[in-house]
């Protein structure tokens, strides 16, 4: 594996050098997104009995949201909340950017580091945690209109859903239609977080400008961070898969990953 990221010093985009928020991008190379991933599970296994007790969190928020939503009959809305919930883990993961964070300056971690992360920059964080619910709840309402337009007269019950969605053409074409919309669902919320969050933390940037500079991030390096995109959301996909207790894992290590993704891709303000 070639050397850690952090030092590395990609080439600056010098497409980007006379546009306001693009100046900071770095171009980075396919190769990279595997760097970031290697250096997060380095971090996570620093910090593991930190990190991963952090994550369970998530996953038991995962089973009380599950739960509520079976027992008030919105079976329909578990599935969409699902797959909705890689539109809100970077807010999830403000913890683990700043254990990296402190791990890179060889600062002492506790479990306080990853439960007062957002304390570096209330406000944004808080703004950007709202942004992504907005996206959930936009996704989880156009996911229930698509039922109710696909299945209209249709008993709401465990055992329908799986056979109208699986075993029927019109089922299949409702989870082919709901995986388009929320695949454009899911670009909008990577534009906008990708770097944006750990931005945040690590040099209590605003709202505007962290998510500005994430979307130049992404779309001047727009190869790796289909790769990158692509990574995060196979290896979000088997932590849900596992019943939520692979979070523990995954969730951590995409989360110490996009801290040095971020580290990469944008250049210190000092170099500015």
């Amino acid at each position: 594996m070639s050397e850690n990221s952090d030092t590395q010093k990609p080439k600056q985009l010098p497409g980007g050098a006379g546009i306001p928020f693009a100046r900071r991008v770095r171009k980075v190379s396919t190769d990279e997104p595997w760097q970031w991933l290697a250096l997060g599970w380095a971090d996570m296994k620093r910090a593991r009995y930190i990190s991963v007790p952090f994550a369970l969190i998530f996953a038991f928020i995962g089973y009380g949201v599950t739960a509520g939503l079976y027992f008030l009959d919105y079976y329909y809305l578990i599935w969409p909340f699902i797959a909705g919930f890689i539109l809100v883990a970077p807010v999830f993961t403000v913890g683990f950017y700043e254990i990296s964070r402190k791990l890179g300056e060889n600062q002492s971690i506790s479990f306080a580091t990853a439960l007062g992360a957002w304390r570096n920059a209330p406000g944004p964080v808080f703004g950007a945690g709202l942004a992504l619910t907005f996206f959930l709840i936009i996704w989880v309402r156009t996911a229930a209109l698509l039922y109710v337009i696909n299945f209209p007269y249709q008993m709401l019950t465990i055992p329908n859903l799986l056979n109208q969605k699986f075993f029927s053409l019109d089922g299949l074409t409702f989870l082919a239609v709901g995986t388009f919309i929320g695949a454009i669902f899911a670009v909008f919320a990577f534009l906008l977080s990708a770097i944006s969050l750990p931005m945040m933390v690590g040099e209590r940037a605003d709202f505007l400008p962290a998510l500005l500079t994430s979307v130049f991030a992404v779309a001047l390096n727009s190869t790796a961070m289909i790769l990158w995109a692509a990574i995060i959301v196979v290896v979000t996909a088997v932590g849900l898969a596992t019943a939520f207790i692979g979070l523990a894992i995954t969730l951590p290590l995409i989360g110490h990953a996009t801290w040095h993704a971020y580290r990469a891709l944008v250049r210190p303000k000092s170099e500015s």
